[in-house]
């Protein structure tokens, strides 16, 4: 999960490198200025929206994107700590392409309209963290799920999607855990889910989503990053023999050579190769969880 040890852990992985701090932050503006991702194959034509959802909260804005013709399978897409954004409206819309009817959220939607970074910010600046983090704060287990709930209603209403397909969910970061959770709260409509660098899956605490295990249907693929596996090589080994007890399928890998946020890219510490690896076994994972 993104804290001030992400940050150290950044930091040190680009010294050892030569980069001064200005270099950085120079190459995480450069990065956002020169996002791209590699082409689908045999696209679908899409057409995207913006929307809002209802919740017991109040209205969530998301980004909604689906291909032009026929119904298919959902897929709820949670951002990363740094919220709805160009990157994951690129992300989602990629996946679209692909055949399905996606949901980009906004998981701040409680107090923040719309991306709460720019462009080209990052999590290495101090302001964008002191930004962040009360906003990650004010959410819980209880409204990932609350709001998982609003979200599998909205989309069971939508034209574009076909209700006989179960709904994929994916998480990155923080929302990581948020995919485990709703896969366990609505088992008969959660048929696959995904966290790329989650963070929090197997803990102590009688909360852990990993203990949700066994309240789900649904194959799931786990990527971590190399060095959140450094700090917590236990948390691999609690989610495969959950996953194997449950008899669920799960992949569980750690990504040799990534950090923390290694998936989206505009992330500082992108790592394209991998990235496009871990996509590829996303993409797997639906075509047989969800077809």
């Amino acid at each position: 999960m993104c804290d001030e040890q992400t940050e150290k852990d950044n930091a040190d992985y680009f010294r050892k490198r030569g980069l001064t701090r200005r270099e950085f932050n120079i190459r995480s503006a450069g990065l956002a200025l020169a996002m791209a991702l590699p082409a689908v194959s045999n696209a679908m034509e899409v057409v995207e929206q913006e929307v809002d959802v209802e919740t017991p909260d109040g209205m969530a804005d998301c980004y909604f994107v689906h291909p032009v013709e026929k119904a298919h399978a959902a897929v709820i897409v949670w951002p990363d700590i740094m919220g709805i954004r160009t990157s994951f409206r690129m992300m989602g819309k990629r996946l679209a392409a692909s055949g399905y009817a996606v949901l980009v959220v906004n998981p701040y939607y409680r107090t923040a309209k719309g991306a709460v970074i720019a462009d080209g910010e990052s999590f290495s600046n101090p302001e964008v963290r002191e930004r962040l983090m009360p906003l990650a704060r004010s959410l819980s287990p209880q409204t990932a799920v609350s709001d998982g709930r609003a979200f599998v209603a909205f989309l069971d209403k939508q034209p574009s999607v076909d209700t006989s397909r179960k709904i994929g969910t994916i998480g990155y970061c923080m929302t990581g855990s948020y995919a485990m959770r709703l896969a366990a709260a609505m088992p008969e409509r959660i048929g696959a889910g995904g966290s790329f660098h989650g963070g929090g899956l197997a803990t102590g605490d009688d909360s852990s989503p990993h203990l949700l295990v066994p309240q789900m249907k649904a194959g799931f693929l786990i990527a971590i990053a190399a060095n959140d596996d450094e700090k917590d090589p236990d948390a691999k080994v609690l989610l495969r023999q959950a996953f194997d007890s449950a008899g669920l399928n799960a992949e569980i890998e750690v990504y040799q050579d990534t950090l923390h946020g290694w998936c989206p890219p505009d992330s500082v510490v992108y790592n394209e190769a991998q990235a496009e690896r871990a996509w590829a076994r996303l993409l797997a994972l639906f075509e047989r969880e969800l077809a």
